[in-house]
């Protein structure tokens, strides 16, 4: 039963938002089930490069801070002996489990993190699609969870263990919850770009298929596509003479 397993929940914080090259400035990992939180670990990282300030508007993470931080090579190996073997939970999840790969990789470090099982509350929250906006801080306001601090690691850990809790309750098991998962999960709204905010079907098809021949995640890939197709089934598929030209 999902209620007798031991999760984990993992955060980082990064210098930028491309899991493969940036580097990890802080990260928070709690050990929890669904009763009580087990174990908690937190640690500032100095990445050994600067962090750009775009990055620092968002966690509030400065230079001064991180300047005599252990360095990731001193504090991964305890992290991912509290992570492996356990079920990983995070908002965009596979972000910081490409970004510890990398950081692991990078510095020799021996890990079978992407092997890991992992579940996604953002994927959770898209196929819950009660919450408005499912970014964390908003599921936090609709789930009524009391909040935890600035937009550091361990607050979004522990506010997100409590986010999962209420997302799993329709499931009986871990393995219910994987299969409910397994397909791509259609949204209501585009939750970026331009048109962020905005219902598929009011998002003009010029802008649809430019969008999707992008790298976009399974789910909004899924979404604009089925957007397309239904358009084309409608017959209202219309293209102007140079369709990309307003993008």
């Amino acid at each position: 039963m999902m209620h007798q397993e031991v999760f984990v929940c993992v955060d980082c914080e990064s210098t930028g938002l491309d899991p493969k090259k940036d580097r990890i400035i802080e990260i928070a990992a709690a050990t929890f089930t669904f009763d009580k939180l087990l174990q908690q670990h937190e640690t500032l990282v100095n990445p050994e490069c600067p962090i750009p300030q775009t990055s620092q508007e968002i966690h509030k993470i400065s230079a001064e801070m991180i300047a005599n931080k252990p360095k990731i090579k001193e504090v991964l190996p305890a992290f991912l002996k509290m992570i492996e073997g356990h079920i990983i939970i995070g908002h965009g999840i596979g972000f910081d489990i490409t970004l510890i790969a990398a950081e692991a990789e990078r510095n020799q470090i021996p890990t079978k993190i992407l092997q890991c099982l992992s579940i996604d509350t953002l994927r959770m929250a898209r196929l819950y699609g009660e919450s408005p906006v499912n970014s964390l801080d908003r599921l936090r306001h609709h789930f009524n969870i009391e909040p935890q601090g600035v937009h550091r690691a361990m607050s979004d850990v522990l506010v997100n263990v409590d986010v999962f809790k209420h997302l799993a309750k329709p499931y009986k098991t871990t393995n219910d919850l994987f299969n409910a998962l397994q397909k791509p999960i259609k949204m209501r709204a585009m939750p970026l770009g331009k048109h962020k905010g905005r219902r598929f079907e009011e998002i003009p098809i010029e802008y649809l298929l430019w969008a999707e021949k992008k790298d976009f995640d399974q789910d909004l890939l899924f979404s604009i596509r089925s957007e397309i197709k239904n358009r084309r089934r409608g017959g209202g598929f219309e293209q102007a003479g140079n369709p990309f030209g307003s993008l």
